[in-house]
């Protein structure tokens, strides 16, 4: 009889120390504060370039908007496996890409064969969805630049080798665009070729730039809406869309929305010493620019939405349509949260 007792005292005991071991950690639970819920950042940024294309396109249906990178949008859930994004690639007229064959991880060097062929099922995606696809390669090698050009091509992607990772020159080579045509360009699907130049200050002056830009038979051109802080005027653009041969080729103005940069035009001087909220880290990579909460309407209201908003001003400058880069902003916040 002692004997049971004794076994019973010890279950009893086992039972309780177990009870309050489960207490104690649910309790522990329970009182953690939960964190934020995550904000779906790619969808996000969908909304952001789509919102921007249906107010640029309301003053102007034949504005053209190509955003850069941020391949992961083209679908439904950034899964290379998953539907593409009807409601995003048909608010753009085009997706572009950098570093597909080379530039990856060092200029002229051959971008991982991984890289290639995951990015490319990508832009294949939205190439099936009547979107051109643009890619820069970074690379200045003879053989490695018709290989880049041959690539692309296999893979109807309109391509454009960059010498210069500043993108501030006009290759020496090849002397021609690839597939040079003296046609009148007036849409993104007509494009055979196209120049990536959005530091043109190597140049010297306007007009010198200018003129470079006019002996050129490219296609398409990709430059900055400022030359020395000046914004280019209607009548200045118009020039630059001249091709040497007599067409007429399409301009596209270069603007970041992913990143807030320190010497554009929308600058406050109290932002050197007190950054608005919406205003996140500074991109080590290149000083003076920092990464924005981009879904902020306060961010949104400087890019586009009024007469004032940097898209606006691109508008009235005479540009057939804007350039979005860093729109793989979203990679920074899925990795480091609102900070």
């Amino acid at each position: 009889m002692g004997s049971i007792n004794l076994k019973m005292k010890k279950s009893v005991i086992t039972y309780i120390l177990f009870a309050l071991i489960f207490l104690i950690f649910t309790a522990c639970t329970e009182n953690e504060t939960p964190g934020p819920l995550t904000r779906n950042y790619k969808q996000e940024m969908k909304s952001f370039v789509q919102d921007l294309s249906t107010w640029s396109k309301a003053i102007n249906p034949s504005f053209v908007i190509i955003p850069q990178n941020g391949h992961e949008l083209i679908t439904k859930d950034g899964r290379p496996q998953s539907d593409p994004d009807l409601n995003y690639l048909s608010a753009i007229d085009g997706v572009s890409r950098e570093d597909l064959f080379f530039g990856y991880h060092k200029d002229d060097q051959e971008s991982p064969y991984n890289i290639q062929s995951d990015v490319a099922f990508y832009l294949e995606k939205a190439r099936l969805n009547e979107n051109t696809v643009l890619v820069t390669d970074y690379c200045y090698t003879p053989a490695k630049v018709d290989t880049s050009y041959a690539r692309n091509a296999r893979n109807r992607f309109i391509s454009f080798a960059a010498s210069h990772r500043e993108l501030d020159n006009i290759p020496d080579y090849p002397s021609e665009p690839v597939n040079v045509n003296n046609k009148n360009i007036l849409t993104p699907d007509s494009i055979k070729n196209y120049l990536y130049l959005i530091d043109p200050e190597s140049y010297g002056n306007k007009l010198a730039f200018i003129n470079a830009v006019k002996s050129t038979n490219y296609d398409l051109l990709i430059t900055d809406l400022f030359f020395d802080g000046v914004i280019f005027t209607p009548d200045e653009v118009a020039q630059l869309k001249q091709k040497a041969n007599g067409g007429a080729r399409l301009i596209l103005a270069y603007l970041s929305i992913g990143e807030a940069e320190n010497y554009r035009y929308y600058w406050k001087n109290e932002w050197n010493t007190g950054k608005p909220e919406w205003m996140k880290a500074e991109n080590p990579s290149w000083p003076g620019n920092y990464k924005v909460a981009y879904w902020e309407k306060d961010w949104q209201a400087i890019i586009f939405g009024n007469r004032d908003s940097y898209l606006k001003k691109i508008m009235d400058a005479g540009f057939d349509g804007a350039w979005l880069d860093i729109i793989d902003a979203f990679e920074y916040f899925e990795e480091n949260g609102e900070k």
